[in-house]
């Protein structure tokens, strides 16, 4: 399982993933006041004024799903579909970051972290994947054909 290519990309995916949990998305400057927005929401000096549980329910499902398909190495075609699903749901995440900066607030001044751009990295660790696999399936039925 470890050697394999494709094994890397799963997890470095799901822990840059994970590691969404303890990193911040974005400093949020409104009427001259500082928010911050991470995985939990958008704080204002401690005090939680929009809640991230989407976020967070969502970055959950997503390390789940790339361990899961990390242990399924003898079903590839269910890790392809798997990984393909994670693909979406990363850019449906990407798209939840604008959201939750641009349409909590109006006029606006937003100063994004490396953090956002984390799940275009992790879909790109997954497209890689998903073509190691296809590569393992392309050599798994060749040989087949040769028996």
């Amino acid at each position: 399982m470890i050697q394999r290519i494709q094994t890397l990309f799963m997890l470095a995916a799901g822990m840059l993933i994970g590691s969404l949990y303890l990193q911040k998305f974005a400093d949020i400057i409104v009427n001259d006041q500082l928010h911050i927005f991470n995985a939990f929401g958008i704080f204002k000096d401690e005090e939680l004024l929009f809640s991230g549980l989407p976020l967070m329910i969502l970055i959950g499902i997503i390390a789940v799903l790339h361990l899961v398909a990390l242990f399924l190495y003898k079903k590839r075609i269910l890790q392809i579909r798997i990984l393909a699903f994670t693909i979406i749901l990363m850019l449906g995440l990407f798209g939840l970051f604008f959201y939750f900066t641009y349409a909590s607030f109006e006029e606006v001044k937003v100063a994004f972290k490396v953090a956002v751009a984390l799940p275009l990295v992790c879909v790109i660790l997954d497209w890689l994947a998903i073509r190691a696999i296809g590569k393992d399936e392309a050599l798994v039925r060749s040989l087949d054909r040769i028996r």
